[in-house]
């Protein structure tokens, strides 16, 4: 993956200033339709996304979740690992931009480029997944760009306005990750 023609950001822990950016993203449909969200309209609470913060300050939820910035110092969205397996030395990677105007710029991969880094290096990882619904294609296309492969079909595996629907596995192994960066 050649990192050196896309936009720069920053990640960042996450701070309690982050909740009212997170909250106004979830009321956007367009945003979270492919976000695993609570079938109700808000999916959360300002209340409900500041105690959601707080937990990944404290680390006390299983994700180890960071907010995204630019180059500018603007908060665009959130990048996590979550489902960490110590032992077998993998885990789920999950993102979101919640700010639409940096959609199809870039942005994307390069906070998950970011976040590879980090999970193989730091957290010693050797595979990365998601898990992304069939019909997201332009987060499929981003993944298979950063260089994930797809692992399999899971069937209906997620409950989206009533009807279930599949969603694919995909998977970037850190060998595969470092023999694609251009340095």
């Amino acid at each position: 993956m050649e990192t050196t023609l896309l936009p720069k950001v920053v990640l960042r822990e996450l701070t309690l200033q982050d909740s009212e950016d997170r909250y106004k993203w979830c009321l956007d449909k367009e945003v979270t339709k492919h976000l695993n969200m609570p079938e109700k309209y808000p999916p959360f609470s300002r209340e409900e996304t500041q105690n959601w913060i707080k937990l990944c300050i404290a680390k006390t939820n299983g994700y180890e979740q960071k907010a995204i910035i630019t180059a500018d110092g603007t908060h665009i969205g959130w990048i996590d690992l979550k489902n960490i397996d110590k032992l077998n030395k993998h885990a789920e990677l999950g993102i979101a931009i919640g700010d639409k105007s940096y959609w199809g710029k870039g942005y994307g991969l390069s906070a998950m480029n970011q976040m590879l880094l980090w999970g193989f290096n730091e957290l010693e990882l050797n595979k990365i997944w998601l898990r992304v619904e069939i019909d997201n294609e332009k987060a499929i296309k981003s993944y298979k760009k950063m260089g994930y492969i797809e692992e399999g079909i899971l069937r209906q595996d997620r409950l989206r306005n009533g009807e279930f629907v599949d969603r694919l596995r995909m998977s970037i192994l850190k060998n595969e990750f470092y023999s694609k960066m251009v340095i």
